[in-house]
């Protein structure tokens, strides 16, 4: 079978699956994954001993058909894996990597970049877009700026609501409130051929953001959002005001007078390995869905 006919092929496979473009879920769970090292506990447990059940950081990618492109939200740790199973749905010799978008500072959403580097893929200038501060960390603090020194990595500067276009896929960062120590934080506003999606998957309370939730998820058609900790108490022994994330259930709370469409948008994404919603047959599980919300899972694909 000749290289031009194995392409024919291929697209025709990729163009069934896919629509013109679309997003898809990588990862869920909180920065460090799941299992949690050094967790041992019952909740942990199956996650060791069932290598399945095990969860990799959250992150999300946009496909883009008509561009021939793809595009990653965030640089976790589990990037080999999370870059794997983009692969399988948009191969490299079809679709190019044409942008990693970050949104923060924080372990589980930046540190892949490393796999960019000298000691392992030698990338040269993949594009990794960021914010001011974001790109100033990285450009002046080891290893990060090794990746930069050696153009592994291309810096794209991004500016707080001013939107990019990448092929057709608009991308606009939002500034959210956060723990802010090494960078701002963002979210990201998605704009697809025929869809729109919110990606904010860390933020402190929703009540501390400049924007109402509400009113930002009635202006898209998904919104895939915090739900780090499912409610107040889930780690006992540690104050929980000390990581402000929106508990699932003040979010389902914000949402109680919308309408079920509105509440269908809503996909709840970063779970801490505490959270209940990571095992999809928990009662918690069961009381977010029949309240009309849904959940993101390893493999979702959302039309955009």
């Amino acid at each position: 079978m000749n290289l031009i006919r194995l392409i024919i092929i291929l697209s025709m496979c990729v163009c069934a699956r896919l629509s013109a473009a679309e997003i898809m879920i990588l990862g869920v769970a909180q920065d460090a994954g799941y299992p949690q090292a050094l967790c041992y506990k019952p909740h942990c447990l199956p996650g060791w001993q069932n290598k399945e059940k095990r969860l990799t950081a959250t992150a999300i990618a946009v496909i883009n058909l008509p561009g021939r492109s793809k595009l990653l939200f965030e640089a976790t740790p589990h990037m080999p894996e999370q870059l794997y199973q983009l692969e399988q749905a948009a191969p490299s010799d079809l679709f190019k990597l044409d942008g990693v978008f970050l949104t923060h500072a924080h372990i589980g959403h930046y540190t892949g970049l490393m796999y960019f580097g000298h000691e392992a893929v030698g990338a040269h200038k993949t594009p990794v877009y960021a914010m001011p501060r974001m790109s100033a960390y990285l450009r002046e603090n080891g290893p990060w700026s090794q990746l930069v020194k050696y153009k592994n990595i291309d810096l794209k500067p991004l500016q707080n609501e001013t939107t990019v276009d990448i092929k057709g896929i608009q991308v606009t960062p939002v500034l959210v409130p956060h723990r802010d120590e090494f960078s701002e934080t963002v979210g990201y506003f998605i704009k697809g051929p025929s869809k729109t999606a919110l990606f904010i998957p860390d933020i402190n309370k929703w009540q501390l953001w400049d924007k109402n939730l509400i009113e930002q998820v009635k202006s898209v058609d998904y919104a895939l959002i915090d739900a780090t900790f499912y409610e107040d108490g889930e780690i006992p022994g540690r104050a929980m005001a000390d990581i402000p994330h929106p508990f699932v259930v003040e979010s389902m709370a914000m949402f109680a007078d919308q309408p079920e469409s509105e509440k269908a948008k809503v996909h709840f994404i970063h779970m801490n390995h505490t959270n209940p919603l990571l095992n999809a047959g928990s009662e918690q599980t069961k009381e977010v869905l029949k309240a009309g919300f849904n959940i993101a899972r390893p493999g979702m694909r959302l039309a955009l």
